[in-house]
């Protein structure tokens, strides 16, 4: 199994973490994917881990030459459609930072191009994996809080200094999209809903220098079924937080009130008192589930079909907060 990597911007960790537990599978090449990406770091990363890739300037040389099996895309962020459409078009399984596309026309271009592949897409929502929310999701699908009517989720990170790429909507395609879509998610995969209409706010004010980079968002849904769902997103945590970021999702049920906080999950009902700390479950690999899912002997827990739609939430939340008005589905 030959994976390569292109671009070096976002969480390739993800794959490094996980391929190293897989004997049949190696990192065969590295390129960037957007011009000025520098992949010393990424060489370095992957050469320790006991791999010999070879390092490209162009990474439609190496698809071309290397003809991987897998390619882990996360260059700028606004370029991800149009390399992951490179991959697809070459019937390469496409495991992809989020978001998948910044705008409307490269995410319908890119669903087109997945549908005529045959390939696999995943995207890089591995907070699905963590124990805490992974947790929660299984104590939700188990009837635990009864049905959902409404979501509390926050994003919070610290802004310290970010590449140039970030400063400009074109490369960096909005905070709502970057670093709101972890949280957006959260809603659907949480809730099993639709999204039926968002009206979103953000700003840019105080984002020290950063360009157009917004550092403040707040994201109202309505989903199917009259479920509600709220998102609260900012890069103004203090530098002195012990932690980089602060992600919290609270779910309201007819039968109790979850609560993820802290890398950890707490349950209330009707049936204990006070507040219960329930105990985590097994962490999961996300990039070696999708490298199952490639030989076909398991099913990742993001689907293409996850990726695209949950995608077109951001997007539409991004155009709710730039238009200043609701927007429906």
């Amino acid at each position: 199994m030959k994976v390569v990597i292109i671009g070096c911007s976002g969480h390739y960790s993800y794959a490094l973490e996980d391929i190293k537990n897989d004997r049949d599978a190696s990192v065969a090449g590295i390129a960037p994917g957007s011009e000025g990406e520098d992949m010393s770091a990424v060489y370095q990363e992957v050469c320790n881990l006991g791999y010999t890739p070879r390092l490209f300037d162009d990474y439609i040389s190496m698809l071309d030459e290397v003809k991987p099996d897998i390619a882990v895309i996360n260059c700028f962020f606004g370029h991800h459609a149009r390399v992951t459409m490179q991959v697809l078009k070459r019937e390469i399984h496409a495991f992809v930072e989020k978001p998948v596309a910044t705008t409307f026309e490269e995410l319908e271009e890119l669903k087109d191009s997945y549908s005529r592949s045959g390939a696999h897409l995943a995207a890089m929502f591995g907070i699905r994996y963590y124990p805490h929310f992974y947790t929660a999701w299984n104590m939700v699908r188990d009837g635990t809080v009864g049905q959902i009517r409404l979501m509390n989720a926050q994003k919070s990170y610290k802004l310290g200094r970010r590449n140039e790429f970030y400063k400009i909507r074109s490369t960096y395609g909005g905070t709502i999209p970057w670093v709101g879509s972890h949280a957006i998610d959260w809603l659907y995969w949480f809730s099993g809903e639709k999204f039926e209409s968002v009206f979103a706010s953000h700003s840019a004010r105080y984002n020290r220098g950063h360009g157009e980079l917004e550092v403040s968002a707040l994201c109202h849904f309505t989903l199917s079924n009259q479920v509600f769902g709220s998102v609260s997103i900012d890069y103004l945590r203090p530098q002195k937080a012990p932690t980089h970021d602060d992600d919290r999702l609270r779910v309201v049920g007819t039968k109790g009130i979850l609560e993820v906080r802290n890398g950890k999950v707490f349950l209330m009902n009707d049936e204990i008192d006070g507040i219960r700390e329930i105990p985590l479950q097994s962490k999961r690999s996300m990039f070696l589930e999708f490298i199952e899912q490639v030989r076909g002997q398991g099913e990742c827990l993001i689907s293409a079909q996850d990726s695209f739609y949950v995608t077109e939430a951001c997007l539409k939340a991004r155009q709710s907060a730039d238009e200043e008005k609701v927007i429906l589905f």
